[in-house]
């Protein structure tokens, strides 16, 4: 185009360039092609504090929460637990009141039966439906899970918003709920990130 540089000059810019060291000019290039790429979305994470839900219960811990690809990083640690087998499930709402009954049900947006969301995916399971947590004879138990579909705060699977519930016993995997028993710990799920 024959009048670009010409209007470039108007503006002073084609001669502070022309004016420019080669490597000020190469800075500034290779500046400008940094910036204009595109910067990677910055994984959310979420967490929630356990707690017991009887006044004088010493149960306490963290869940960790980072959505990756495909899915959603959860990690447990929990102690002052009774030893065994205890359900571990997300539940509807994010209240632990009522001894941990304004949580809910569990999580299932889908209305599907109860299972093991790991191995069973949100077409056969609860989204909240993590099984169970085995809690060794100190009273200390952890867990690690990558699960598939859910995510921190996006989409119909978010958790932020929701609870945690560790059940005083076991979840079977019966239905309609697991017969896991009474809820004896309760986190809220909140973003951090």
């Amino acid at each position: 185009m024959p009048g670009t540089k010409g209007a470039w000059r108007l503006l002073g810019v084609f001669d502070r360039l022309e004016a420019m060291s080669f490597s000020r000019r190469l800075f500034i290039l290779v500046a400008f092609f940094v910036l204009s790429l595109p910067l990677p979305a910055l994984a959310i994470t979420g967490e929630a504090q356990i707690r017991g839900t009887a006044e004088d219960s010493p149960l306490h811990g963290t869940v960790l929460l980072q959505d990756a690809e495909g899915g959603l990083n959860v990690s447990l640690a929990v102690t002052g637990v009774p030893s065994g087998r205890h359900g571990f499930h997300i539940h509807e709402f994010g209240s632990c009141a009522d001894s941990g009954n304004a949580a809910g049900g569990h999580f299932n947006p889908e209305g599907v039966e109860h299972g093991y969301l790991p191995e069973d995916g949100l077409e056969s399971a609860h989204a909240g439906d993590l099984g169970n947590i085995d809690i060794g004879p100190d009273g200390k138990g952890s867990g690690e899970w990558l699960i598939r579909g859910l995510s921190v705060a996006e989409g119909p699977y978010s958790v932020a918003g929701r609870a945690f519930i560790i059940h005083e016993k076991e979840d079977d995997f019966s239905q309609p709920t697991g017969n896991a028993g009474a809820r004896i710990g309760c986190g809220a799920i909140v973003i951090t990130s």
